[in-house]
């Protein structure tokens, strides 16, 4: 497909549903060949439909990032430049909330489920990423976070402590690439009608929120050649 983006392929988690498959669908319209990783076949597989009814093109990757078998994710980077001879875009999109509970009250479960997607899948995509992003013409890594790293509230202490660690790795790793065509940045979409928000906020009428496609034309931007900012926390600003 031609656009601003034919020929490259991007990796993007959390494309099931929510901001990760808007995501996909608005990088496949803008040409990249999106490889599509979540938990659910199912949702993959209408995200897949949507990119194509968009002309553009995806490979499902079913894959669960906090599973037994994360330490798989090392061999994402390498798998794709094997697949496809490149890596230009990297999407963290996939973010897992846990239960909204007083710091004295957190689960090992929960804790272990929110490390797992939050902090290890990030640190492990950026070690297995790296290489191939750093080789591309213009490689663009991008993570989403939130606001609850920099505004703590009860009970939301560890969805914000394990993001802040996401954070502090994708700064830290910004720095180091600095010198190199790679831009790494975050972006916060804010309130958003995903699961997540139905789950923290059951009695929310999400129609009076930003959906998932209002945000991704503004994510998709920082997937972009041009994009000059690096380390830089965007956040979604509405209209």
């Amino acid at each position: 497909m031609a656009g601003p983006l034919a020929g490259q392929i991007a990796l993007v988690t959390g494309a099931s549903r929510g901001i990760g498959a808007a995501l996909a669908i608005e990088l496949g319209r803008r040409g990249a060949h999106c490889v599509l990783v979540a938990r659910t076949q199912g949702g993959l597989e209408e995200t897949d439909d949507a990119i194509r009814a968009a002309g553009g093109s995806a490979t499902l990757l079913p894959f669960d990032l906090a599973g037994k078998e994360a330490d798989k994710i090392d061999s994402f980077g390498p798998s794709l430049v094997e697949r496809f001879g490149r890596l230009d875009i990297l999407a963290h999109v996939a973010g897992a909330l846990g239960s909204l509970t007083p710091i004295a009250h957190i689960q090992p479960r929960d804790w272990t489920q929110l490390i797992g997607v939050n902090v290890n899948a990030s640190w492990r995509l950026i070690r297995s990423c790296d290489p191939p992003l750093r080789a591309a013409p213009a490689g663009r890594a991008v993570f989403v976070t939130t606001g609850r790293v920099q505004r703590p509230k009860p009970y939301w202490g560890p969805y914000g402590a394990t993001k802040a660690a996401m954070e502090h790795l994708v700064r830290t790793w910004a720095m180091e690439v600095e010198a190199s065509p790679l831009r790494v940045n975050l972006f916060d979409p804010d309130i958003v009608a995903t699961k997540m928000r139905a789950t923290a906020m059951p009695g929310e009428d999400p129609s009076t929120i930003a959906q998932p496609a209002d945000v991704a034309p503004g994510l998709a931007d920082l997937c972009m050649p041009g994009e000059t900012r690096n380390g830089a926390t965007v956040m979604f600003r509405p209209g």
